[in-house]
């Protein structure tokens, strides 16, 4: 996809103690996926606990993830532009392009062309293809220097006749519940790079 999306947030219960979870890492001696909890626990080794999400917090950031695709896709069709870097919080998203023009007015118009396409109501479609059968789907790859991981078989997300990539992230069902996107500023990051920062509407 276009980068990094935030991890899940929220809480986890054991008993009457809950917590808030403040950050999730990954061990990098064990690969244990570590959550850092708020306050001081009680909880012992080896008890059971209920982990819940951030529904609100998790909802945006399907929203924003879902837009990021609409708006790469829109400005790989225009002007070929690939995906270089960015990141998506639950209060904002960037994205950085490999394009030459810095004028805003072409990030405007993309924009507002991904909120048009929003507005439209599109199922977005998830299944799963062979390695081998996603490198045959024309524009595929819009992540610069960067194939789909290889492994034999990938997760698609699809916005039919929009836009279609291997992602492994978390998505809105339908681009009406996007609502729509804002554009807040674009940044010059050198040579072909452009980052564009946006948030919902």
């Amino acid at each position: 996809m276009t980068g990094g999306v935030d991890c899940d947030l929220g809480f986890i219960t054991c008993g009457s103690e809950t917590h808030r979870i403040l950050q999730v890492t990954e061990d990098k001696l064990t690969g244990n996926v570590l959550h850092v909890i708020e306050g001081v626990s009680k909880i012992k080794i080896g008890a059971s606990i209920v982990g819940s999400i951030d529904w609100e917090r998790r909802y945006k950031l399907m929203k924003l993830h879902t837009a990021a695709h609409i708006l790469s896709s829109i400005l790989y069709k225009k002007y070929g532009a690939y995906v270089t870097g960015g990141h998506i919080d639950a209060e904002h998203a960037k994205d950085d392009f490999s394009l030459e023009s810095s004028e805003k007015s072409v990030f405007e118009e993309a924009v507002k062309e991904t909120n048009i396409i929003i507005s439209r109501g599109i199922e977005v479609r998830i299944y799963f293809l062979s390695r081998e059968e996603t490198l045959k789907i024309p524009g595929i790859i819009k992540l610069a220097q960067r194939a789909p991981p290889n492994i034999s078989v990938l997760r698609i997300v699809e916005i039919p006749d929009v836009d279609v990539q291997a992602d492994g992230g978390p998505h809105v069902a339908n681009t009406k519940e996007i609502g729509s996107i804002t554009l807040e500023k674009v940044e010059n990051k050198g040579k072909g790079r452009k980052r564009v920062y946006y948030r919902l509407s």
